[in-house]
C-alpha cells in the first residue's frame, strides 16, 4: 500500500473531506518535533544531575545541591498543565498546526537561553531565579507540544492504525534521550571535568537552536489535520475549551492523568534518578560510563514503543497497557536486588527492563488519550491528562527517590515505583477501551 492509498483510507476513516497530509510528512513532523522537545527536556535533566547543583545552588553539602537542582527540574512539570490549557485553547479553536509551531518555539527559545545564563558566581541569587523561569518556559512549551503532535498523528491515521501512527511522537522520547545524552558523552570524553563545568555544559543547550529550525521547517510544510478541518468547517469549536473539558470530561482527565502516572515515574527513575544514584557514592560509576549504559538501555524503550502501538491496534489499548503496568510493578520490586547489587550486569538488566516496560506503556498513549475526548476539546483534554500525569508521576520522582534511598535504602525506591504502577492500573480499569472509537465526534 502506497502513501496515496493510505491517504485515501485516512479520509475514509475520518470522514473528512480535506486532504490528509502525506504519511511520511506526518511521521517526520510528529517524530522530529517531539525528538527536539524531549532533547531539550533531557538536556536539562542531565545537566541538573551533573552540574547545576554547584553552579546555581552552591553550598557545602553535595546532597543539598543535588536536591535543590532536582527541585528546579520539577518546575517544568508544574508548568506543563498550564501550557496544556493555553496551547490547548488555540489548538482546539484555531488549529493543530499553528499551535504546534508556537509550542516548539517557546520551548526551543527557553532552552537556548539556559545555555547563556550567568551562574551564581557571577550573578548571585539572580542566576537560580532566571534558571527557574526558563525551566518553567520549557515545561510550558512541552505542555502544548505533546498533545498537538499526538493529534497530528492520530487525526491523520486510518482508523485501524491509529496507535501505530500515534507512536511516532512517542518515539521522540528515546530519540531525544539518545541525542542529548550521546552529546553529553562526547563532551565528557573530549574535555576535562573543569572545562565541562566551566562552559562545556552550555553546548547542548545552544545546539538546540539548530534542531528547532529543522523542526519548524518540517511543521510549516503541513496542512491542517482532516479531522479538525472538518470540525472547523462545521463550526464545532467551543468558546472556552478548558471549561468545556471540565464540564463534560473531568472524570476522564483525572483518570487519564493517573493512568499515565507510571509512564513518568518509570522513565524518570530509570534515567534521571538512576544517573544521580549510579554516579554517586552508592555505585560510583564514571559519568560517561553510566550515560552510555542508559543510551543502550533506552534502545529497549525505542523497540517496545512501536511494538506496543502495533499490539494495541490488534488487541486493544487496555490489554497492552495493563500488561506493561504489571511489568513496571515487577521492575519496581526488583530494584533492590538488581540496581542495589552494584553489579554492572544486574544494573543493566534493571535499566533495560525498566525502559522496555516504559516503551510498552508509552506507545499506546499517543492514540489512547486523544481517543478518549471529542474533537472540539481533544487538544486540551489529551494534553491536560498527559501533563497532569507528569505532576503525579515525574515532578517529584527523582527528588523523592533521593530522599527514600538516603533514608531507607534503594529498595524503597522500587516500592515507590511499584505503588505508582498499581495506581495507574486501577485508573486504567475505570476507563473505556477506545480501539474502535471514532475521532470525528
Amino acid at each position: 500500500m502506497g502513501p496515496s492509498d493510505l491517504n485515501t483510507s485516512t479520509r475514509a476513516a475520518t470522514g473528512a473531506g480535506a486532504p490528509a497530509n502525506p504519511v511520511r510528512r506526518v511521521a517526520a513532523a510528529s517524530l522530529i518535533g517531539t525528538t527536539i522537545e524531549f532533547y531539550d527536556f533531557y538536556v536539562y535533566a542531565t545537566a541538573a544531575v551533573l552540574v547545576f547543583g554547584p553552579l546555581f545552588f552552591p553550598s557545602g553539602n553535595e546532597t543539598a545541591q543535588t536536591l535543590a537542582s532536582l527541585a528546579t527540574f520539577a518546575i517544568a512539570f508544574v508548568a506543563r498543565p498550564i501550557g496544556s490549557i493555553v496551547f490547548g485553547h488555540f489548538g482546539d479553536r484555531v488549529g493543530r498546526k499553528t499551535t504546534l509551531v508556537a509550542a516548539l518555539l517557546v520551548m526551543g527559545i527557553s532552552t537556548v537561553l539556559i545555555g547563556v545564563l550567568p551562574t551564581h558566581a557571577t550573578a548571585g541569587n539572580l542566576a537560580p531565579v532566571l534558571l527557574c523561569l526558563l525551566r518553567f518556559g520549557q515545561g510550558f512549551g512541552l505542555g502544548g507540544e505533546w498533545g498537538g503532535a499526538a493529534l497530528l498523528a492520530t487525526e491523520n491515521a486510518p482508523a485501524n492504525r491509529r496507535a501505530l501512527y500515534g507512536m511516532f511522537p512517542q518515539l521522540g522520547a528515546p530519540f531525544g534521550f539518545v541525542l542529548a545524552n550521546g552529546l553529553f558523552i562526547v563532551l565528557a570524553t573530549t574535555m576535562s571535568d573543569e572545562t565541562f563545568t566551566s562552559w562545556g555544559w552550555r553546548i547542548p543547550f545552544l545546539l538546540s537552536a539548530v534542531l528547532v529550525l529543522l523542526g519548524l521547517w518540517i511543521r510549516l510544510s503541513l496542512a491542517e489535520t482532516p479531522v479538525f478541518a472538518k470540525a472547523l468547517a462545521e463550526k464545532r469549536q467551543v468558546r472556552v475549551p478548558v471549561a468545556e473539558t471540565f464540564r463534560g470530561s473531568w472524570r476522564i482527565v483525572v483518570l487519564g492523568a493517573f493512568s499515565v502516572m507510571l509512564t513518568y515515574t518509570l522513565f524518570y527513575l530509570t534515567t534521571t534518578w538512576s544517573l544521580s544514584y549510579g554516579t554517586g557514592p552508592a555505585l560510583g560509576y564514571e559519568r560517561q560510563d553510566f550515560l552510555l549504559m542508559l543510551c543502550v538501555a533506552v534502545l529497549f524503550m525505542a523497540a517496545a514503543t512501536p511494538l506496543s502501538g502495533w499490539l494495541s491496534d490488534r488487541f486493544g489499548r487496555r490489554p497492552v497497557l495493563a500488561t506493561a503496568m504489571v511489568g513496571g510493578a515487577v521492575v519496581g520490586l526488583l530494584t533492590g536486588p538488581l540496581l542495589g547489587s552494584g553489579q554492572t550486569a544486574f544494573v543493566m538488566v534493571w535499566l533495560c527492563a525498566g525502559l522496555f516496560f516504559m516503551g510498552l506503556v508509552f506507545g499506546p498513549i499517543g492514540a489512547y488519550l486523544p481517543e478518549l475526548f471529542p474533537t472540539n476539546v481533544r487538544y486540551t483534554g489529551a494534553s491536560l491528562a498527559f501533563n497532569a500525569g507528569s505532576i503525579l508521576g515525574a515532578s517529584l520522582a527523582p527528588y523523592t527517590a533521593v530522599k527514600l534511598a538516603t533514608a531507607y535504602g534503594v529498595s524503597w525506591v522500587g516500592f515507590y515505583l511499584a505503588a505508582t504502577a498499581v495506581v495507574s492500573l486501577v485508573a486504567l480499569s475505570l476507563l473505556r477501551e477506545t480501539r474502535t472509537s471514532s475521532l470525528t465526534s
